[in-house]
């Protein structure tokens, strides 16, 4: 039975939170914007503000305004020499900005391309857009490389050791996973043909990447085949296919017919299911349905904990690292140790 996990400390805010960073130590980082009487501003752009609080204690170290504001796309992270990077809309077109980190104050800022998800690496921030997948090298601000191939759109871009793993649809409409080596952008390898309906969501950490999915019969082949269909026939849904199922894979060869390990989650109608996302960190796996979160070990699927996380199920974001979930609701940010 899950229990609650424990909750460090909440802290409000006065302003509308729509993005929040956070590594193994260091600081917390909320970015938010306060929405004007009515909901209505001249420009395109919402001005934003970036703050940092204690991890430990929810203090808040600094506020400042950031050029950075509300609008598509939008990423906050760590840099080179620990500063802190922006990524998003402003008045001027989307930038990157550099911030820093101990006193919020503005050190400079490069045009870069629009983009939907960002993932932050030790050397780059790798950005997705439907028709391409770029990196900003995290110390010059300047794009290191691109990539696009004709018939393809772009989802998601996580990254995996040398790797940038990349959800994309194809003409035919289905789902798959796309590698690319993670210095020069260059195209490496299919990893999952796209055949899936949707992947809801990609994870990669402990040297897997693992996919929130469904209808695994349209990738697995063989022995994975037959125990997929043995999980159908008894889980407890009743349901004739997987609707929501966990795949995990090897960052390099084709993984259709050998996966590291499959979980079927659901086999009910998509309209009786609530929503759900996966995350990870440090080897572990967290699932995230409503507000109940499952650790799991990434490597093998190995169940590791189950909590209650209140407001998960009202996030406006989530984020977990060295054993810390960090939740945004609209106008609140908490801290929950994860001890698994």
């Amino acid at each position: 039975m899950a229990s609650t996990a424990k909750r460090r400390w909440s802290r409000e805010l006065q302003a509308t939170i729509d993005g929040i960073g956070i590594a193994e130590s260091g600081p917390i980082l909320v970015h938010g914007y306060e929405e004007p009487p009515g909901g209505k501003w001249i420009d395109d752009v919402i001005p934003g503000k970036l703050g940092a609080i204690d991890r430990t204690t929810g203090s808040m170290l600094w506020m400042a305004p950031c050029e950075v504001g509300y609008g598509r796309g939008f990423a906050v992270g760590f840099g080179a020499k620990g500063q802190v990077l922006v990524l998003g809309p402003s008045n001027h077109g989307h930038r990157v900005v550099r911030m820093a980190l101990d006193t919020g104050e503005l050190l400079d800022a490069t045009p870069i391309s629009v983009f939907d998800q960002a993932e932050f690496g030790p050397e780059r921030v790798v950005c997705c857009a439907p028709q391409r997948v770029f990196a900003v090298d995290s110390s010059s601000l300047t794009e290191a490389w691109e990539y696009s191939r004709e018939g393809e759109r772009y989802h998601q871009a996580v990254l995996l050791g040398d790797r940038v793993l990349v959800s994309f649809s194809a003409r035919n409409g289905g789902q798959g996973v796309l590698a690319l080596d993670a210095a020069t952008g260059a195209f490496a390898e299919i990893l999952l043909p796209a055949l899936l309906p949707v992947v809801h969501g990609l994870v990669a950490t402990g040297g897997v990447a693992v996919l929130l999915t469904e209808s695994l019969d349209k990738v697995l082949e063989g022995a994975a085949a037959s125990d997929l269909m043995r999980s159908v026939a008894l889980h407890p849904g009743g349901g004739l296919r997987d609707t929501l199922s966990l795949l995990a894979i090897a960052p390099q060869g084709s993984s259709t017919a050998e996966p590291r390990w499959l979980q079927v989650l659901e086999t009910k109608d998509h309209d009786e299911l609530p929503e759900a996302s996966v995350s990870g960190d440090s080897g572990k796996l967290y699932l995230e349905r409503g507000n109940q979160l499952d650790a799991l070990d990434a490597l093998s699927g190995r169940p590791l904990g189950a909590w209650t996380v209140p407001g998960l199920d009202e996030r406006v974001d989530w984020r977990v690292a060295a054993g810390a979930g960090l939740l945004a609701e609209e106008e609140r940010v908490s801290v929950f140790e994860l001890l698994a």
